[in-house]
């Protein structure tokens, strides 16, 4: 049955005609793809949706041809031969044209980790029946975008595995919970066009997970470092001390007076993100093996989780961003600057981390003028590469004008960017601690 169906595409007939004719490199190939973050009700990403941005065209607009070059990046990175899944049980939310369902490159990623998103009128097209219901066995989802009636027709509903609702779904969600219980079989629902947190919180109480995207903020932070945690202050207190080269005991005596820190960073020293060869037993032996620096930007993820009211979501956002600078960075400046790359790409985010505005934690953590200037004005030498990856989680079409400021190509930004997806699945767990 794979067979015809995809030999139904190489050859052109029906409407694998039109994806082969679409899919021709002027469609677009060439492009930066986006992302959301699913969200569930406690503010824990729990999956991405994803997009292609062609070279020079609106959000969406990339069709067929993007659709394609997004499975192959996306197959590439994150479900390599060999290798497998590398993110888990994270889903992936694909916008599909009706031409994609025909091509090959659907089947080089996990069917059970992969949820097409279609239009309502496109998914109760009775043509189309045949391939959807095929790709339903093998395990892929598929997420009705539009209309907030689900199939009568069975045979169509079970192929219905999510439903895509506004923020201000409580009747529809209310008219399906009843369903339910009425013996319909039960769809997940997804929220999107979900403006503020105060939305978020109405759908994460009906149960509703929400996509987000890069312009999602914490509430206003507040004026004074006195807002502080203790915990955050002990990690400031040892970064400075490593900035200074104190001597190794004093900062031992200072990391003892909090003994959950000390195992949160032991775990993470030894966690499959940072992949020591050996097991790190204690910080004289980690600074042995490998020096302050690391020790260093261990420490500033440490202080990116260590606000316990934090959002989950933020912490994540926070972690990929600081990542992804490091990664886009590498090659281009020296190897001495790896550290600090990450460093400016996650302290961007820590006004909203810690809930104190970015002037407070800087008169906290000292840090040096090029951090600082990335940090505050997007300038100096981290700038370009913090802008870049801000632009990235907004989509806001200035990807290929940054990345071509700093001769990198499309593809090597997309596989930064599923690259700290991946570090990020690795090491968000040992960060967040017991």
């Amino acid at each position: 049955m794979r067979f015809d169906f995809f030999r139904r595409s190489s050859e052109g007939e029906g409407a694998g005609a039109d994806a082969g004719a679409s899919a021709q490199p002027e469609a677009g190939c060439e492009g930066h793809l986006t992302y959301s973050m699913l969200l569930d009700a406690q503010r824990r990403v729990i999956g991405y949706r994803m997009a292609w941005r062609a070279a020079g065209a609106a959000p969406g607009a990339s069709g067929a041809a993007g659709v394609k070059a997004l499975m192959d990046t996306l197959a590439m990175h994150l479900n390599p031969e060999g290798e497998g899944w590398l993110l888990g049980s994270q889903l992936l939310f694909v916008d599909v044209t009706v031409d994609a369902l025909f091509q090959s490159e659907l089947q080089s990623l996990p069917p059970q980790q992969v949820v097409l998103c279609m239009r309502a009128e496109e998914l109760m097209d009775a043509d189309l029946r045949s391939i959807l219901l095929f790709l339903r066995e093998q395990g892929f989802g598929f997420m009705q975008c539009g209309g907030t009636e689900l199939p009568e027709d069975p045979e169509l509903r079970s192929i219905v595995t999510h439903l895509e609702v506004g923020a201000n779904a409580a009747d529809t969600v209310a008219r399906l919970r009843r369903d339910e219980q009425l013996g319909h079989r039960p769809v997940e629902l997804v929220a999107s066009r979900v403006e503020d947190w105060k939305q978020f919180d109405a759908c994460a109480a009906l149960r509703v997970n929400v996509f987000v995207d890069g312009a999602f903020r914490n509430p206003p932070v507040l004026e004074t470092e006195d807002a502080l945690q203790p915990e955050s202050l002990l990690i400031v207190q040892l970064m400075q001390m490593l900035q200074r080269n104190e001597d190794l005991r004093v900062i031992e005596a200072a990391l003892k007076h909090d003994a959950a820190l000390t195992y949160r960073l032991l775990r993470y020293i030894n966690s499959p993100a940072v992949g020591m060869a050996v097991e790190i037993h204690s910080l004289r032996h980690a600074v042995a093996m490998l020096g302050y620096s690391p020790l260093y930007r261990w420490l500033s993820l440490l202080l990116a989780t260590s606000n316990k009211a934090g959002s989950p979501y933020m912490m994540k956002k926070a972690i990929l961003r600081g990542r992804f600078v490091e990664l886009v960075g590498q090659g281009m400046l020296p190897a001495s600057e790896a550290d600090n790359l990450f460093v400016a790409g996650m302290f961007s985010l820590l006004d909203q981390l810690l809930g104190v505005s970015m002037e407070g934690v800087l008169r906290k953590v000292q840090l040096t003028e090029a951090v600082q200037q990335a940090i505050l004005s997007r300038g100096g030498l981290y700038g370009p590469f913090v802008a870049l990856a801000e632009s990235c989680e907004l989509d806001d079409g200035q990807a290929a004008r940054l990345s071509e400021a700093l001769f990198l190509s499309p593809a090597q930004v997309n596989a930064a960017q599923l690259s700290a997806l991946v570090w990020a699945q690795e090491a968000s767990p040992a960060a967040a601690g017991p």
